[in-house]
């Protein structure tokens, strides 16, 4: 599978998340070419600030594996990382992250800091940015459109 066809599958797990009401990003860890977790946003629904797809899919991965290290593993993600989920990432030495829409706010891969490769960490992670850029970005854009119409989301 190519990279767009794993960010196809962490835009499904978003796709849950808008379902629900939640700001609708998803991530699936891949090693191997197969994914081995799955995540996306449940922190209104589970009430738990560190409930972002990225940490789901970690966990998910971590419970399938047996262990909480992932080592050559990839996390596709569809917005990029905040600093809580980088901090996770170098934690669970995973490889590599390709992430879809940046994030000019928070994002921790390169727009506003780049804390995946800081150079006083013990571990480094590849970024790969832009994978499905504009399907990504849309399906937030529809998410705080909805919000600011003052519409409910389909639940």
């Amino acid at each position: 599978m190519k990279h767009e066809d794993f960010m196809k599958e962490a835009l499904l797990e978003a796709g849950k998340a808008f379902l629900i009401g939640e700001v609708p990003v998803g991530a699936v860890v891949v090693l191997d070419g197969e994914i081995i977790g799955r995540g996306y946003n449940r922190r209104e629904t589970d009430a738990d600030p560190t409930a972002h797809a990225e940490i789901q899919a970690l966990r998910d991965a971590g419970a399938k594996q047996g262990g909480w290290r992932l080592a050559g593993a990839t996390l596709y993600v569809t917005l990029e990382p905040c600093p809580m989920c980088a901090g996770a990432l170098l934690q669970a030495r995973v490889e590599r992250v390709v992430y879809g829409a940046d994030d000019p706010k928070a994002g921790s891969a390169g727009s506003q800091l780049n804390l995946l490769q800081f150079p006083g960490f013990n571990h480094q992670v590849k970024i790969l940015g832009g994978v499905l850029k504009k399907e990504c970005a849309a399906l937030l854009q529809d998410f705080f459109r909805t919000c600011r119409n003052g519409q409910d989301y389909v639940k």
